[in-house]
């Protein structure tokens, strides 16, 4: 089901999770796995198989047992623990049909070569009076005993890559799938459902971001079709529609460093906020926040949260473009606050997390006020996010974000390597003051005007009220 065609209304269904993750799933075989994938393979029928069939991938494979009488096996255990079986799910003894007193105790096949004993296991069995005759025993496999990534190499076109990472956001694994896994897409997403407790709903990006509102259309592939979820960041909890609004557990650490910047006082200006992940907790650190968002879902999903919260009293939501925001209540605020710095200042930071096109916006900042600078320590810092192909990416943003500017950041600013989002291509956030001659616009001497009050906004702004 494509949500973009989906007119129904989805079930506001919260699933918490404690926080967010990223899995991955091997894509190569290490050699000492090559042994393990022979033994614990499904039936080669389940090759090329499209719809989920469990019963399909039932086998029976032999094994080497070891009889016991059933008082002294956990002591056996113990004694042989490395060369008894060990694998998830399956049991290491087993009922012996032909001895009510006895135990089959299952050995790892790949520790005991051509069904023989070692030197040191057979002094350990005649320790404890055990015969060290080594049998043969069917053992029977189904599907809940494989895992995922062996289910779906035995599945996928052989020599193929399984699947690639998925994140997940609450009840729900979020896939970007290969045009050659498409085909078994519902196999892989009620796979990642039956073997991923707390996963009800699997979906597959269909499109790439919407630069405009962030979200993109994604496919549900297996489970309930309710995009409705909670998660928890940095011990906060934030609750939205995964199917409308950006949400990405792989900034978590990146939103956590921000944050640490800011002291107690500080004022923050978040241009493109989403549902809150800087400003939120930059709020609850006792920091002013003045939050935008153009995307009327995340701007409403913020509303939200900041209630959620309790910090719907610390901060400023609106919901208007990147650009107006700067140039109305951003430049509303500093041109008030600025002039008042005193001794015991605040920090004035300006996040621009719109990697894709938050550059192009730094053009703002060029005469944004007008007056001189009562001191160059209180200039606003910027900490501005983009995506990089060159071979020098911290080069290449500092060279675009100049370019904006109409200046040089040279020994003025820093770069941090964010992420790497695909081959090739980095997120990186680079932070700067921004130099005085780019704001201020100096007034012209004849001028008669004092600079008091020639430090204006240029038009009025419509701030939206956070609801009481």
């Amino acid at each position: 089901m494509l949500l973009a065609q989906y007119s129904g209304t989805i079930p506001v269904r919260f699933v918490v999770v404690k926080k967010n993750s990223f899995f991955t799933m091997p894509e190569t075989v290490p050699e000492t796995d090559k042994a393990n994938l022979e033994l614990y393979s499904p039936h080669p029928g389940v090759r090329g198989m499209t719809l989920l069939n469990r019963a399909a991938f039932k086998r029976t494979v032999v094994v080497p047992v070891l009889k016991v009488k059933k008082e002294i096996v956990n002591t056996l255990l113990k004694s042989l623990k490395h060369t008894v079986l060990q694998r998830p799910g399956l049991k290491r003894v087993v009922e012996d049909t032909e001895d009510e007193d006895s135990r089959l105790v299952i050995l790892d096949p790949h520790k005991i070569p051509e069904f023989s004993l070692g030197e040191a296991e057979q002094e350990v069995l005649k320790q404890l009076n055990v015969c060290p005759e080594v049998s043969k025993y069917n053992l029977e496999l189904t599907y809940e005993n494989f895992k995922s990534e062996e289910i779906l190499r035995a599945v996928l076109p052989e020599g193929q890559e399984v699947t690639s990472g998925f994140s997940r956001v609450g009840h729900i694994a979020h896939l970007n799938l290969r045009d050659h896994q498409l085909p078994y897409r519902y196999l892989i997403g009620q796979v990642l459902i039956d073997k991923n407790p707390g996963i009800t709903c699997v979906v597959n990006k269909t499109n790439i971001i919407d630069s405009t509102y962030r979200n993109f259309q994604m496919e549900v592939l297996a489970g309930e079709s309710n995009l409705v979820t909670k998660v928890k960041e940095n011990n906060i909890a934030y609750e939205l529609d995964f199917s409308k609004v950006y949400w990405n557990p792989r900034l978590s650490t990146e939103h956590g460093r921000i944050v640490e910047l800011l002291k107690p006082g500080d004022v923050l200006f978040d241009v493109f906020a989403g549902i809150g992940p800087f400003a939120i907790p930059a709020a609850k650190k006792k920091c002013r926040v003045f939050a935008n968002d153009l995307n009327p879902e995340s701007y409403s999903w913020l509303l939200h949260n900041c209630k959620l919260n309790k910090v719907d009293n610390k901060i400023k939501a609106f919901n208007m473009d990147g650009r107006d925001f700067l140039l109305g209540p951003v430049r509303e605020e500093l041109s008030r606050e600025l002039p008042l710095l005193k001794e015991q200042k605040p920090s004035f930071h300006i996040v621009m997390n719109l990697p894709a096109l938050a550059i192009e916006f730094l053009d703002v900042f060029r005469h944004l006020l007008v007056g001189e600078p009562c001191s160059t320590a209180g200039l606003p810092t910027v900490h501005c996010y983009g995506f990089s192909k060159h071979d020098d990416p911290a080069k290449d943003i500092q060279e675009r974000a100049e370019a904006s500017l109409g200046t040089s950041l040279a020994g003025r600013c820093s770069t941090y390597l964010v992420r790497n989002v695909a081959p090739n291509k980095e997120m990186l956030c680079i932070s700067f003051q921004i130099p005085a001659d780019v704001l201020y616009k100096r007034p012209c001497p004849d001028e008669a005007e004092p600079a008091s009050k020639r430090l204006c906004t240029s038009k009025d702004f419509s701030e939206e009220k956070l609801p009481s």
